[in-house]
């Protein structure tokens, strides 16, 4: 008997092999493939007809894992189809290094064990009619929002939402946009549930990824809360999905196989027809966009908790109070911080920019620093005393050896975290300060970290955005955006959006258990509506005002982008084929072609990269007729092609 079989390769098809097994769509088997053994799935559909005649090769056996059920093929053919990536890569989505796991002892799975109990939490009256809405449309597939201002409790709603599903038999998937935000998370859980839930990201460990991925295959497991990737694993009985931070750019996959997993996990709450809940204190333009048009189900919560007030906002005006030579941060955020930190409040200084200097230069030599394999300077860490580049990871040590004579005389142009905690250490020198980035809280001591702010053993934070995303620190009364103007540069499309979440999560870290908060802003810029827009109590207002902006000039979410990024290691022979690509698609697919033109980071990883934007209408006519342009082009030697459906970063 014949079984087409899909192969975890970049093959867009199954192939055909023969068997006497009793086989069915889902099952995982071994098979033969050309001198190795490599494990595939038997696939619900067949490869086209062939005019060549092979010989069929036979399946060796079929694995002891639970099948893949009919919803999840589905929902992987789907997304083949819309984010244009072959079959095969997809499915290695769902592999664990190329292999599922077969059964484990059923004492591997001990640390999961459901143990529910009695919450003694007390909902109040607004997150009551939150919590019916979502239970009462938690039958069928449902995408209901819950927007809750910062502080207002929304993690306590979807928790009893949760139990709900898990008193009637179901598994749940929590989804979180950084690495970061779990340990955190985890304890929290555990607090109110009583017993552990499974943890997926990059940073577990192989051993416990064989348990969990068993232990969610079997059903064994009920919770999983995940990073991106969460979102593939084989789920036996999936039964409510939730994604926390819905806005958050993180949610963006944008190296190897793109995608974005809050769009995705839509997809596939609709495909496994479940409720899908997205959280959130400023939902994204094409949520709100959803809301509006009365496809997505709302609730919001207003009231902090226990009616704790939101943060005052001030701006300081860096053109009336001057900066001293080498100095960021000004004289009146100076005594304002100091008046706070006399109340034993807690501070953030808040700058989203790693390191100590963007930019290293010589004054008698003017040597820069800029990264070997890509078009952007080498940022300079001197907590580590390297240089960095951001983007492909390379380290270079700092050469002080002058090409003109003796030692290097360096300027440090522009600030970094490193370099705002070096100045804040010299003015409040009696004080705890601690760095709050990805450089500082990947590491195993993050942990500790955490405890030492939550139970206020610093005093000041230097941070970046990742302190904006759900921590809760109950004494950060006082915030001090040290260079607003920073974040306002650029043309991003999305920029505004952005801004509006970043600062509305930012400020939402201050003044969470009733006491009265500050946040601060240094600028030059007298215009300050920007400011003033992204610091309205009621973002609805800005939202409304981005939504009219872009269906005035056909922008996402009324228009569909897909980015199409060529590459290669020569600059003219990549201009040639972009140009060559072009009129090739020009009349073969449903949409207007912009560009090629130089990627705004033209240089990455040692390959330089031109850039064309396919918009079009929102269907999947568009993917389809771009999905067939490409596999009939052939890309000459050494150029390679990625496609973004949806890109969130246009660089």
């Amino acid at each position: 008997m014949k079984f087409p079989i899909l192969l975890p390769k970049i093959f867009n098809y199954p192939f055909t092999y023969e068997s006497n097994l009793e086989l069915k769509t889902g099952d995982f088997v071994e098979v033969p493939f050309g001198k190795v053994k490599i494990v595939g799935v038997v696939w619900n559909e067949f490869e086209n007809e062939n005019s060549k005649k092979f010989k069929l090769k036979k399946i060796i056996k079929k694995l002891d894992v639970p099948t893949l059920n009919r919803k999840t093929l589905d929902f992987l053919n789907w997304f083949s189809k819309y984010n244009i990536v072959p079959k095969g890569m997809v499915l290695k989505l769902v592999l664990l290094s190329g292999k599922p796991i077969e059964a484990l002892d059923t004492n591997s799975y001990q640390n999961y064990q459901l143990n529910l109990k009695e919450s003694l939490f007390k909902l109040t009256n607004e997150q009551k009619d939150s919590l019916f809405q979502m239970n009462d449309l938690n039958k069928k597939f449902n995408v209901h929002v819950l927007q809750g201002t910062t502080g207002s409790g929304k993690t306590i709603v979807y928790f009893e939402a949760l139990k709900k599903r898990l008193d009637e038999g179901y598994q749940v998937l929590i989804m979180l946009p950084e690495i970061g935000l779990t340990s955190q998370f985890e304890k929290k859980f555990f607090e109110y549930f009583n017993f552990n839930p499974a943890i997926w990201h990059s940073g577990v460990t192989k051993k416990n990824k064989k348990i969990i991925w068993s232990g969610i295959s079997t059903g064994k497991i009920k919770v999983v809360i995940g990073a991106r990737s969460s979102l593939f694993l084989p789920f036996r009985n999936l039964g409510l999905i939730i994604v926390d931070e819905e806005h958050d750019q993180s949610y963006k996959q944008d190296e190897g196989i793109t995608y974005n997993a809050r769009d995705m996990a839509i997809a596939r709450a609709s495909f496994e027809n479940i409720p899908i809940n997205l959280i959130t204190a400023v939902p994204s333009v094409e949520t709100f966009e959803n809301i509006k048009k009365g496809k997505y189900s709302f609730s919001k919560l207003e009231k902090r908790y226990q009616n704790a007030s939101l943060p005052n906002f001030e701006i300081i005006n860096l053109n009336k109070t001057k900066l001293a030579k080498q100095s960021w941060i000004s004289d009146e955020i100076i005594k304002k911080v100091s008046a706070h930190l006399e109340k034993n409040d807690q501070v953030l200084f808040f700058l989203n920019r790693r390191g100590f200097s963007p930019n290293v230069l010589c004054k008698k030599c003017l040597n820069s620093y800029s990264c070997p394999n890509c078009s952007i300077n080498l940022v300079y860490h001197k907590n580590n005393d390297i240089l960095l580049c951001h983007y492909c990871g390379i380290k270079k040590t700092l050469n002080r050896k002058c090409k003109k004579e003796g030692i290097c005389d360096f300027i440090f142009s522009g600030p970094g975290v490193e370099r705002i905690s070096e100045e804040v250490k010299k003015i409040f020198s009696n004080k705890k300060i601690e760095i709050f980035s990805s450089d500082t809280m990947n590491k195993k001591s993050s942990k500790e970290k955490l405890e030492k702010i939550i139970n206020n053993k610093v005093d000041i934070l230097v941070g970046t955005q990742l302190i904006s995303k759900g921590f809760h620190f109950p004494s950060l009364n006082c915030i001090v955006v040290v260079d607003i103007d920073l974040s306002l540069q650029g043309h991003d499309l999305r920029g505004a959006e952005k801004n509006l979440q970043l600062y509305h999560q930012l400020s939402g870290r201050a003044g969470r258990t009733g006491q009265s908060s500050t946040v601060y802003f240094q600028t030059y810029n007298t215009d300050t509506r920007m400011i003033s827009d992204i610091t309205n109590k009621n973002p609805e207002i800005f939202l409304n005002k981005e939504i009219d902006i872009r269906q005035r000039n056909n922008l996402p979410p009324f228009q569909r982008f897909i980015s199409l990024i060529l590459t290669g290691k020569n600059e003219n022979k990549l201009e040639t084929e972009a140009k060559k690509f072009k009129l090739f698609l020009v009349n073969k697919i449903r949409g207007r072609i912009l560009g090629p033109v130089d990627a705004p980071l033209y240089r990455l990883k040692k390959r330089y990269r031109m850039r064309l934007l396919v918009r079009g209408p929102k269907t999947l006519k568009l993917q389809d007729s771009l999905a067939s342009a490409i596999s009939n082009y052939k890309f000459s030697s050494g150029i390679k092609l990625s496609v973004d459906v949806d890109p969130i970063s246009f660089n």
